[in-house]
């Protein structure tokens, strides 16, 4: 990529920026961070006093384990779904959507995703914009990959990530700023989706998920092309049960394992209208009055490779819907 240029120079300046700022809490002198290190200079190249100068103004966040610790996919259903289907994000989305339909018919023309799951997306991730994150993502990636034992493995691989990307992009990174789990942009993807998936889709010569939201909406369209989104097909559809067979097959993949047929076998009969020769997954959610079924199609598990979670997944296609009829009625409504 023609923008990039050489990660020491910048690393350097980033540093002498923070001189002086190590805290009680930081990364000086443990055994784990120089054993990365090692890695990192082995690996690729890194320089060794830039990345350990690097390391000794990164601060460790006990704040950051705290809020991974209780996630918003830990809540029931009845409780999770209020904090996105609401008239806020979905005003919000449609107003997201008129303001970039011509950025957003053209990802779809590109990468064959519909305008409204892109923004929906947004919408989740971000309010569409408003909110990208206000922790240092080194601070973020660095407290978990090495003090929260349950993903260390994952995070230190992204923090490995992290580091080549700003390397790439010519980014000074301890001026990065994400989520706390280290996510990035208006669509937050970690390092290693943001390496792999994100576009430069305004033609600039470089890929900025934060202020270019052209990128941000050809990024998110082609991470969904590249997990396989199948365009014009559907997502998801209610489902009603009857009697007990049907709970073993709610315990199995999301990944589609099962056709209409087998379902209807087992007591599952969809309630919407579905191709007879598609292959689901049975989705139990929790209401206040017990639970509802849905079935899960192709595009539903693709939503879920953005975010492993079945809540965050229904969360995003109920949205996209809402935004999809009220941006609708609304163009209808003028037209008359």
């Amino acid at each position: 990529m023609s923008h990039i240029r050489k990660f020491i120079p910048i690393l350097a300046i980033s540093v002498m920026s923070c001189a002086g700022v190590v805290t009680a809490d930081g990364f000086t002198n443990r055994t784990d961070i120089q054993t990365f290190i090692d890695e990192l200079v082995t690996r690729h190249g890194f320089e060794r006093q830039s990345l350990k100068t690097l390391f000794d103004n990164t601060d460790r966040r006990q704040d950051i384990i705290d809020a991974i610790s209780r996630p918003a996919e830990a809540k029931p259903w009845y409780q999770y779904r209020p904090i996105f289907l609401n008239a806020q994000r979905i005003n919000g989305g449609v107003e997201f959507w008129n303001k970039n339909a011509a950025l957003l018919d053209r990802a779809e023309q590109v990468y064959g995703v519909p305008p409204e799951i892109v923004t929906a997306i947004v919408g989740v991730e971000t309010r569409y914009g408003a909110s990208t994150g206000r922790y240092r993502v080194m601070d973020s990636l660095a407290t978990l990959a090495f003090d929260y034992p349950p993903r260390a493995a994952f995070f230190r691989e992204e923090l490995e990530q992290f580091l080549l990307l700003a390397r790439e992009e010519a980014a000074d990174p301890l001026s990065i700023k994400g989520s706390y789990a280290g996510a990035m942009g208006q669509g937050q993807f970690i390092s290693s989706s943001y390496r792999h998936y994100a576009v430069d889709f305004d033609g600039d010569g470089k890929r900025d998920l934060w202020n270019s939201t052209a990128d941000a909406i050809g990024s998110v369209a082609n991470y969904f092309h590249v997990h396989g989104w199948k365009p014009g097909e559907p997502v998801a559809g209610r489902a009603q049960v009857q009697g007990n067979a049907y709970k073993e097959l709610v315990a199995q993949d999301l990944k589609p394992h099962t056709s209409l047929a087998q379902f209807q076998t087992q007591g599952v009969t969809a309630s919407d209208t579905l191709p007879s020769d598609a292959l689901a997954a049975l989705i139990e959610l929790e209401t206040e009055n017990g639970v509802e079924h849905w079935l899960g199609l192709d595009n539903f598990y693709v939503i879920t490779r953005y975010n492993r979670s079945q809540l965050y997944a229904m969360a995003v296609y109920q949205l996209s819907q809402e935004i999809r009829s009220q941006r609708l009625g609304a163009l209808n409504a003028r037209s008359k």
